[in-house]
């Protein structure tokens, strides 16, 4: 394999969580001279879709908004990397907290899931705190 795309894992999640997967599966010292560091996960899918790599650590969803570019070769364990995670919460001093709140409950409802599901995300491993 060449080139290998993933977000600098010093200031992008998705580096983060491809280096500990690496690391996890004792592949990180073998793979870091083919390793290109991008700004962002869109950069590392650019890289992909573009052949300017042969390779690259995306999330899902990212990798599903271009699927006649790129092509899922693998996915890493999930026992490799901690959980990829998107709080969201209402803040406090919200002069629309109402329509917050409205937002949340739409995210958690099966509709909103059903939506997130179709473009990638799984289910959350609920913490509510309401």
């Amino acid at each position: 394999m060449g080139k290998i795309a993933i977000g600098s894992p010093k200031t992008v999640p998705v580096g983060q969580y491809a280096e500990e997967s690496l690391r996890a599966q004792g592949l990180w010292e073998r793979v870091q001279p083919k390793l290109i560091f991008a700004e962002n996960v869109r950069q590392v899918l650019d890289y992909v879709a573009r052949g300017e790599v042969d390779a690259g650590f995306v999330y899902t969803t990212d990798a599903a908004t271009q699927k006649t570019a790129v092509k899922e070769a693998f996915r890493p364990a999930e026992d490799t990397y901690r959980p990829v995670t998107y709080p969201a919460a209402v803040v406090v001093a919200s002069k629309q907290a109402a329509l917050a709140r409205a937002f949340l409950d739409l995210l958690v409802s099966q509709e909103g899931q059903a939506v997130l599901g179709r473009l990638g995300f799984q289910p959350p491993p609920w913490e509510r705190a309401d």
